[in-house]
């Protein structure tokens, strides 16, 4: 069954009290995946981390108990995400352990090589230009660091026909 394209814009770019709810169910179908992408990524407690598009705020939360003496920010384009990860990691914001501005990650606002560890989980399906976005990245990847992009699903014919093609972008070998 083919998810309805304003439920799928919401999980593009959570907006208002729905898009709160979207991040909700996202968080809880990506709570593995996010997990095992702090594992890969093996922080330090100096690491330089920057998560793209975090939704919920709650790997951030885990991002900085993995690396507390580093640097630990999250963009996201949704003001409504921002939000959320701002009540959720009040204090350490207020503490300056956490940044959260809204960006894009074809545009971040953060100079050459700030990052020593990157990741995005789930995000790339709604990047319009990915070139863009991985040269950005490239850019504020310090040399020697360690970029993940996380996404599924496998190419499997029933799970794309359920996300309208007007927002997702699926990617196969071909």
């Amino acid at each position: 069954m083919r998810r309805p394209e304003f439920i799928a814009r919401q999980s593009a770019h959570p907006t208002g009290l729905l898009g709160r709810a979207v991040a909700r169910i996202m968080a809880f179908e990506t709570t593995t995946l996010n997990r095992r992408a702090l594992e890969v990524l093996d922080l330090n407690e100096k690491s330089r981390v920057l998560e793209i598009g975090f939704g919920h705020g709650h790997t951030l939360a885990r991002t900085w108990e993995l690396a507390p003496a580093g640097l630990v920010v999250g963009i996201d384009v949704s003001r409504a995400m921002v939000e959320m990860a701002q009540a959720f990691n009040r204090d350490r914001i207020a503490k300056g352990l956490i940044a959260v501005p809204q960006a894009s990650a074809d545009q971040i606002p953060y100079p050459d090589e700030s990052f020593d560890r990157i990741y995005a989980v789930h995000t790339l399906y709604f990047w319009d230009d990915p070139l863009a976005h991985l040269r950005e990245i490239h850019r504020v990847c310090a040399v020697g660091g360690q970029f993940l992009l996380a996404f599924g699903p496998k190419e499997d014919a029933h799970a794309v026909a359920a996300f309208p093609e007007s927002v997702y972008r699926f990617y196969f070998r071909r």
